[in-house]
């Protein structure tokens, strides 16, 4: 059974285990699909209002558009939530190999670069997708039902802690890399990504907060 397909109470228990799977990346990957749906909700509870059906029509279609973006980037983040787990499980199993001769050595180790490729990539792909969504929010904060600025908030929150936790994932899983030239770059990338979650959520945050003072 996949994870998605879990009830939420038995997704939390299932956390709740002496396993390592499902742990950070599928977390990070849950969090921040729950903040694209949130933008949703809040898509959903402004474009029929008053307010802004009397928006310019090219403000009321840009921000139609960001909402269908964010269907496209919460429905892939679902699918990530499993992925990780996946990945995980394929970089244990690669371990579990056995090591005895040389040639067994080479399956071993070309099994654990792919498990750890994988289990790079997958993460990294949250980090960048929940960037994405929130480099999209400033129209919405400035158009969205008033009622509704709390949730963007909490949108902010879960899609920056999302990428976070993604990237903290990628970091673990560098160590089990072994090629110097991709770790660094991997590791580049990841710090440009940090730098960039902390000043979206800083910045978005403030707006939200201006909004509902």
């Amino acid at each position: 059974m996949k994870l998605i397909d879990f009830k939420v109470d038995d997704f939390i228990n299932e956390i709740d285990q002496k396993t390592a799977t499902p742990g950070g990346g599928s977390v990070s990957s849950l969090a921040a699909a729950m903040g694209a749906a949130l933008v949703r909700m809040v898509g959903h509870l402004t474009v029929d209002k008053k307010k802004f059906l009397a928006l310019d029509p090219e403000i009321q279609f840009e921000f139609k558009d960001i909402l269908a973006e964010f269907l496209l980037i919460k429905n892939e983040l679902m699918t990530l939530i499993d992925q990780d787990t996946e990945a995980f499980n394929l970089v244990m199993s690669a371990y579990k190999l056995p090591k005895d001769t040389e040639v067994e050595k080479k399956i071993r180790n070309g099994k654990i670069k792919e498990g750890t490729l994988e289990a790079i990539r997958v993460p990294l792909k949250v980090a960048t997708l929940a960037i994405s969504a929130l480099h999209h929010f400033d129209l919405l904060i400035k158009h969205c039902n008033p009622q509704t600025t709390s949730d963007l908030g909490v949108a902010v929150l879960m899609l920056s802690s999302g990428a976070e936790g993604a990237c903290m994932n990628v970091l673990i899983n560098l160590s089990a890399l072994n090629d110097d030239i991709a770790k660094s770059q991997y590791a580049k990338t990841i710090d440009d990504y940090l730098a960039n979650i902390n000043r979206l959520r800083s910045e978005l945050l403030d707006k939200v907060y201006l909004k509902l003072s």
